[in-house]
């Protein structure tokens, strides 16, 4: 027997010594366990079995697909996100990192949206749309939590709302003033339409418990809490402006063009199907989504939004120290 298989035996004695398990069952186990395959790893069949139209037009299945993709992304931005949020003695490596990771994925998602705005023939989008009502992208669940565990509660209020609310304010009434409740609800008298009544019975209680879980622990309040030379970090301080642009702006942006060319085409206008405002609940410039806006110059803050490349290079560009 070889010195390294000596070694490999020996690590995996440790390893199951240490959680009370006889290693000799475990070797058994192996003799009768069939090899790993890609197809069995991956599980493609049944990734591949969860796309299931609802009419016979045949770019629906671009739409299916397209939004699954994005909640695989999604998942990964929040798996990359939680390190940050649940670690200890973060590095500002460490936090750059994760960071760029995960806007890279939002680089993803915000190139994709050509996909979406001239991959599917806009009769057939107008068609199959009518068949999603009262559903919308506006209720990913996950988004939500990217927002939560990416900043502060305060900066996610509805901009009307923000002097009302600190940190005393009980986690429902702030759930009740965040900025996407403006698509569908009427806060002149509080009536909230069927898209976010039905996205408030899947999730409402599931969120109140992440805005309180994330209230310590989001990526804004973990950078505030590191020391000095941490935090003044120049390479993790373009990181995070990137990231809050990239995510705020970029995507955003993206997403609006994507749902103008679809919903004004030939000079008509459509509703959301949810019957959101749009509009107003995506624009940047209307809520003012910014995560970390202590890191953002008065200039930049007061023209955080700004539709066009030049505005955009000149916000995403380096901080210097």
């Amino acid at each position: 027997m070889s010195q390294k298989r000596d070694e490999i035996l020996s690590r995996m004695e440790a390893k199951f010594k240490a959680i009370d398990q006889d290693t000799d069952v475990h070797l058994e186990g192996l003799v009768w366990a069939k090899p790993i395959t890609y197809w069995d790893y991956i599980q493609t069949e049944a990734l591949l079995g969860l796309q299931i139209q609802r009419t016979t037009l045949p770019d629906e299945m671009v739409f299916i697909m397209y939004h699954q993709i994005n909640e695989l992304l999604f998942k990964m931005i929040l798996w990359e996100a939680d390190q940050v949020c649940t670690g200890e003695n973060i590095s500002a490596a460490f936090f750059s990192e994760k960071l760029m990771r995960i806007s890279r994925y939002f680089d993803m998602l915000s190139s994709s949206f050509s996909i979406m705005q001239h991959g599917m023939e806009i009769e057939q989008y107008m068609k199959f749309r009518n068949t999603l009502t009262p559903a919308s992208g506006f209720q990913s669940a996950q988004y939500r939590l990217i927002e939560f565990a990416s900043t502060e509660l305060i900066n996610l209020i509805d901009y009307r709302f923000r002097a009302t609310i600190d940190r005393n304010t009980p986690y429902e009434h702030a759930y009740n003033h965040l900025y996407w409740q403006a698509a569908g609800k009427d806060h002149s008298t509080g009536k909230k339409n069927t898209l976010i009544t039905n996205f408030e019975k899947k999730y409402k209680n599931f969120f109140i418990d992440k805005m309180e879980e994330y209230n310590t622990t989001n990526l804004y309040t973990v950078y505030k809490k590191l020391p000095d030379a941490v935090k003044n970090d120049v390479g993790l301080i373009n990181a995070m402006r990137h990231y809050d642009h990239t995510v705020n702006v970029r995507w955003v942006m993206a997403h609006y063009h994507a749902a103008e060319h679809y919903l004004e085409s030939g000079g008509k206008k459509a509703e959301a199907t949810g019957g959101s405002d749009w509009k107003k609940y995506m624009h940047p410039r209307y809520q003012r989504r910014i995560f970390f806006p202590d890191l953002w110059t008065e200039e930049e803050l007061k023209n955080w939004g700004v539709d066009n490349l030049e505005s955009i290079a000149k916000l995403s560009a380096p901080v210097k120290k």
